[in-house]
């Protein structure tokens, strides 16, 4: 794996840090690198969630496996079209709440081109 996906170092209600990165409330990361994840770019809302427009540069950057988080409290959806993309696409998806994203993607970090979308508050 020629470019690591980029470890995060805290998750916190509004706040993320991100090895090499800094800080922010909503990120998107792939091998290589990461940056904010602004939902004004793709018209994301908590419904119907997540959009295929939100994974398609995790891919194009090189992920292979993408975790979905779906905020503290869960209220961020996926939306079907997402799903579907990602299974069309051959991309191992795990879909979970913020930490337990967070958790899942750090163990994979190392040695798994995985890409990520992270969502620190409700």
């Amino acid at each position: 794996m020629d470019k690591p996906s980029p470890k995060i170092l805290a998750i916190a209600w509004g706040h993320i840090e991100i090895d090499g990165l800094g800080t922010g409330k909503d990120f998107k990361l792939f091998p290589g690198g990461g940056r904010a994840w602004d939902w004004n770019e793709t018209g994301t809302r908590h419904k119907p969630g997540i959009q295929p427009a939100d994974v398609e540069e995790l891919i194009s950057r090189g992920a292979t496996t993408i975790i979905l988080s779906r905020g503290m409290d869960l209220k961020l959806h996926v939306d079907q079209a997402t799903l579907t993309f990602l299974e069309e696409k051959g991309i191992t998806t795990h879909v979970a709440e913020t930490k337990e994203a967070v958790s899942m993607y750090n163990k994979l970090a190392g040695n798994t081109p995985v890409g990520g979308l992270f969502h620190s508050t409700c």
